[in-house]
């Protein structure tokens, strides 16, 4: 299997093991964005490595996604840039992820959690009651996603 792209790793009805086969490194992130129809997942990859991947993606058919024009318009300088995608230096901050999210079209939970982050709006309402959202986290790390994705929408349409 050859992917164009970091999305064609796993997509729609495929399952986790699939992907985890079609990569041969070390884990950095095992990630799932799910949709109501697609669950997606991103599989041994950096940050760095896939907003230099998605970022690329979009400029072969974008002049507008070189390196030089996405760091002006998320203010920061493109060498800086190009250091993040090479992974020499450390991912930036919340505020630049989530700019860079908005640029690349990308969700900023899921490039948070890839720069090994969580956004600090949940980091404030976990404060709020940590052993309780502990004990959920740990309570549905194994569940499968449709069992997920049924509790985030009975959650978000109150049906409880």
């Amino acid at each position: 299997m050859v992917a164009a792209s970091p999305w064609a790793c796993a997509r729609g009805s495929d399952n986790l093991s699939k992907a985890v086969r079609y990569f041969h490194h070390p884990p950095t992130l095992t990630k799932k964005l799910a949709s109501e129809t697609n669950v997606y997942y991103i599989v041994h990859m950096t940050f760095g490595k896939y907003i230099r991947e998605h970022r690329e993606a979009l400029k072969s058919e974008d002049r507008r996604f070189s390196v030089r024009q996405v760091a002006q318009r998320i203010g920061v300088e493109p060498a800086y840039l190009s250091k993040i995608e090479r992974g020499d230096v450390a991912p930036p901050s919340e505020a630049k992820i989530r700019a860079l999210a908005e640029e690349l079209g990308e969700d900023p939970d899921v490039l948070l959690a890839m720069a090994g982050k969580v956004s600090s709006d949940l980091q404030e309402i976990i404060r709020k009651r940590p052993q309780l959202f502990a004990d959920l986290i740990r309570q549905l790390k194994s569940a499968p996603d449709h069992a997920l994705l049924r509790i985030a929408r009975d959650v978000r349409d109150g049906d409880w």
